[in-house]
């Protein structure tokens, strides 16, 4: 299986421990800065050994190139056939490697073919898919992915408003029904009052009659008790009874429910329905819309030939690397912050943030919504401020440990963080809805400026990712969508925007020193670009490595480096810092 890290020629390898920050005139006695490259000779020059190298007899026919436009020299591998020649040509019909020696006995008449030239092509190809990964396919997917955590975090508020809904629903329901039930039993208490009423005025009937035939009861008993001829006396009428009262047997009312069912009480309540509309495709933008950014990198170089023409100091800086730790419970180093002397602060993509020191023992873990960008910092008093995105709250750690809000920031969503040491103000980058800004808080919460647009440059970012101070007061950010190191002073006016030399940049993360030096991560070539306070391009630090994204300088001059590919974290020191 094919290795993770980035293979780099052996011949074009800086020793694994010393960061090389420019390339000399190869030629005898020459210490100046190189600007070209002899691709027959495989040698860099300055300029005025190029135009002495052009001149010569020996040499006039030479081509000589611009150094990034360099043909690679090919890796030296001896032939197994004959150990003392090197292999450096291809046989077309066998498609084998070969040396010299091979082609005269066994491949004679062959079409051979230089493998340099192939192999320099190859190179070449791999380059500007390497250009391709980093600049197209590797960010569109990470914006897909964030829109899927949108598109989470989008279907968590519907379902709960969904839920909600349903729920004050059956409460709407549950009083309708109350109110109606209070309807029906009062109505039944005034019929129950009127059948009674109606009983009782019948009973009263009775009641009279009762009385009546007991006063005839008692008349009668009168005339039977007495032996006397009065009996003979009495009427026709006195022997007539009064009918017995008719009354009517009253009918009571008889309760009749109504009809219900299930399906019923859900039509009442509501249905929860699947839209019927189709799903879409999510948009992937088109490669052929990135032609600014995926241009070969041969066309480019041609393109960019005033790049070559800087003049650096060979007076500057060199790094020394002086440790490597495996941080614990992360997938990767996207950012470093620097806490008390010996600890530090690293966060991973998915939203790990742990401190560690420098043996790699986790000393505390919080759990974050933050993803590849610069969103912890660590202030003078060594609280720690972290962007949580989901919510957009900027939070910040206790003396007790625990978490408290420090600020909301609206309808804007928190991306990057950075504590000024000076004074404590916090600096966070953010966004919303296409727009992006730095804005500055004090200790207190208070918002005190508001960085979004310069009269002459106009919109100043995009997308805000990482972010820091110089020590002049300068706020020094790294766009990724704008693909480009954003300087502004303390007044939020532009001073600069560093864009790359020639070929455009991916920027990651981003430090200063105590010189006022700018160093941004940038992933495409995978080193560090090292800058003057002005932006103005100095060299490069460290040899190319793939994945490199996060950079910290402490107050001891200690580089912490991390990548997006490893929780391995490299620790360098300036082994020669001056002006």
């Amino acid at each position: 299986m094919a290795s993770s890290e980035s293979t780099v020629p052996e011949s074009l390898r800086a020793p694994a421990d010393i960061g090389q920050h420019y390339v000399e005139c190869a030629i005898e006695d020459c210490t100046k800065n190189c600007q070209y490259y002899c691709n027959p000779c495989h040698r860099p020059m300055c300029k005025q050994c190029r135009d002495e190298h052009l001149v010569s007899s020996d040499t006039k026919n030479h081509e000589v190139v611009l150094y990034r436009q360099r043909r690679r020299p090919l890796p030296v591998e001896k032939c197994r056939d004959h150990p003392t020649k090197e292999i450096d040509m291809l046989c077309e019909e066998c498609q084998v490697r070969l040396c010299s020696k091979c082609a005269t006995q066994n491949h004679r008449g062959h079409l051979l073919t230089d493998l340099e030239a192939i192999y320099s092509e190859k190179l070449k190809q791999c380059m500007e898919m390497n250009h391709k990964l980093h600049k197209y396919f590797l960010p569109t997917t990470q914006n897909m992915q964030r829109e899927i955590m949108e598109d989470v975090t989008q279907i968590k508020t519907s379902m709960e408003n969904a839920r909600k809904s349903i729920k004050d629903e059956a409460e709407k329901i549950k009083i309708l029904v109350d109110f109606v039930m209070s309807e029906n039993i009062e109505e039944v208490n005034k019929m129950e009052e009127s059948l009674l009423e109606q009983l009782q005025t019948q009973d009263k009937i009775y009641d009279e009659y009762s009385s009546y035939l007991k006063d005839l009861v008692q008349d009668f008993h009168g005339y039977l008790s007495t032996e006397s001829l009065e009996i003979i006396s009495l009427t026709a009428d006195k022997f007539e009874i009064q009918p017995i009262p008719r009354t009517t047997r009253l009918v009571p009312p008889v309760f009749t429910a109504g009809p219900y069912c299930r399906d019923g009480i859900a039509n009442l309540l509501g249905r929860f329905n699947i839209p019927t509309t189709k799903a879409e495709n999510r948009k992937i933008k088109p490669m052929e819309s990135e032609s600014t950014q995926l241009r070969s990198i041969g066309k480019q170089l041609k393109e960019d030939i005033h790049a070559q023409k800087q003049t650096l100091s060979p007076s500057s800086i060199s790094i020394i690397r002086v440790s490597e730790c495996s941080v614990p419970s992360v997938e990767n180093v996207c950012h470093v912050s620097v806490g008390i002397s010996g600890r530090l602060w690293v966060s991973d993509w998915i939203g790990n943030l742990v401190e560690t020191d420098l043996l790699g023992t986790l000393l505390r873990n919080i759990r974050t919504s933050g993803r590849n960008e610069g969103y912890h910092a660590v202030t003078k008093d060594r609280k720690v401020f972290f962007v949580d995105k989901d919510k957009k709250v900027i939070k910040r750690t206790e003396q007790n440990e625990q978490i408290a809000e420090f600020v909301t920031t609206g309808d804007w969503t928190p991306l990057s963080i950075h504590s000024v040491r000076n004074n404590g103000d916090i600096l966070v980058g953010m966004i919303n809805d296409g727009e992006a800004q730095v804005v500055r808080y004090n200790m207190s919460g208070k918002e005190i400026q508001n960085i979004q647009r310069d009269n002459k440059v106009g919109e100043l970012y995009r997308y805000p990712h990482y972010i820091a101070e110089n020590i002049n007061g300068d706020i020094c950010t790294s766009d990724f969508h704008k693909q480009a190191v954003v300087v502004v002073d303390k007044l939020g006016q532009h001073r600069c925007s560093y864009t790359g030399q020639g070929l455009p940049i991916s920027p990651y993360g981003i430090c200063t020193d105590a010189l006022g030096h700018i160093l941004v991560c940038e992933t495409f070539s995978g080193t560090i670009h090292f800058l003057e306070q002005g932006g103005r391009f100095l060299h490069s630090i460290l040899t190319p490595q793939q994945g490199i994204c996060s950079v910290c300088v402490d107050d001891e001059n200690n580089l912490y480096v991390g990548k997006n590919n490893t929780n391995l974290m490299t620790v360098y020191k300036y082994q020669k810092l001056s002006k």
